[in-house]
C-alpha cells in the first residue's frame, strides 16, 4: 500500500476542499493518506511518503503563498525527484498563470508532477472529480 501526503494552505476554504478530494481519491485507490496543513510538513516528514499532493491557492499577482506555503514547498521541492507529485488549488481571478508557473518550475527541478488541478473559486463538480482522479494517480 502506498502512502500519500496531501499538503496544503488554504484562505477561504477552497483549496482545503480540493485536499480532502485528493485525499478522497487517493483513498478510494488503496492509499494510506495524511492531510496536512503547509505549516504542520517540512522536508523530515516527506521520507515517510511515496507521493504527494501540494495545495495553495493563487495570492497577489498569482504567485504562491509567500509566509507559509512557499517557504515550506522551497524547502521540500529538492527532495522530490523519487516521488510522484500533484498540484492542485483554487483561484480568483487571472487564468490560472500561477499553476503553469508553479508546474515549469517544478518539473525544472526534476519533480515528476503527474497532474495539476485548478478550480475557480469554490471547486464545483468537474473539478471535485479531477480532485479525486489525481489523488487516484498518486496512490
Amino acid at each position: 500500500m502506498s502512502k500519500v501526503a496531501v499538503v496544503y494552505w488554504s484562505g477561504t476554504g477552497n483549496t482545503e476542499a480540493m485536499a480532502e478530494q485528493v485525499a478522497t481519491g487517493a483513498r478510494a485507490a488503496g492509499a494510506e493518506v495524511d492531510v496536512i496543513q503547509a505549516t504542520d510538513f517540512d522536508v523530515d516528514k516527506l521520507a515517510a511518503y511515496d507521493a504527494v499532493a501540494f495545495g495553495c491557492p493563487a495570492m497577489g499577482n498569482e504567485v504562491l503563498e509567500e509566509f507559509e506555503f512557499e517557504p515550506m514547498y522551497n524547502e521540500v521541492e529538492p527532495q522530490l525527484a523519487d516521488r510522484k507529485v500533484a498540484l492542485f488549488g483554487s483561484y480568483d481571478w487571472g487564468t490560472g498563470e500561477w499553476m503553469e508557473t508553479w508546474e515549469a518550475r517544478a518539473e525544472e527541478a526534476g519533480v515528476n508532477v503527474v497532474d495539476t488541478v485548478i478550480a475557480n473559486l469554490e471547486p464545483d463538480a468537474e473539478a471535485i472529480s479531477e480532485c479525486q482522479r489525481v489523488g487516484a494517480l498518486l496512490a
